[in-house]
């Protein structure tokens, strides 16, 4: 989690749009999110809306975020455990379970694997590959 950036209307779970499986994975996001909620590839915020909610470019390439309404920044599998929680259920109650001990372990053991991996899952493509 990070320090809390301007504040918005809706919270947003920002993906990086470059990426198959990631575009995908937000798509089913977005299906099945609350009225609360809202998507964006981080391409499509640029580095101006990017830096308005505390984060660079830098840090999207390698990770999903979520910002709360309070502009709290949540970090990878915070940020998917976030985005569920404000689905619809049966999705928010899995959400919940990825924020909670043992989910949250599992998640930030997995997490990584999966950003990491992302070119090699279902949807996934060349440009899928974290930059470093």
């Amino acid at each position: 989690m990070s320090r809390p950036a301007e504040a918005s209307e809706r919270p947003l779970l920002i993906f990086d749009g470059d990426c198959g499986f990631c575009t995908t994975s937000a798509a089913w996001v977005e299906c099945h999110l609350s009225a609360k909620g809202a998507i964006a590839p981080w391409q499509l915020l640029g580095e101006d809306g990017l830096s308005s909610v505390g984060l660079s470019v830098d840090q999207v390439n390698d990770a999903a975020w979520w910002v709360d309404e309070a502009g709290q920044t949540f970090r990878g599998h915070l940020a998917v455990g976030k985005s569920l929680a404000a689905c619809r259920p049966p999705w928010r109650w899995l959400g919940w379970a990825a924020l909670l001990p043992p989910g949250r372990w599992i998640g930030q053991a997995v997490y990584p694997l999966v950003s990491r991996y992302r070119s090699r899952l279902p949807g996934g493509t060349p440009a899928c590959r974290v930059r470093r």
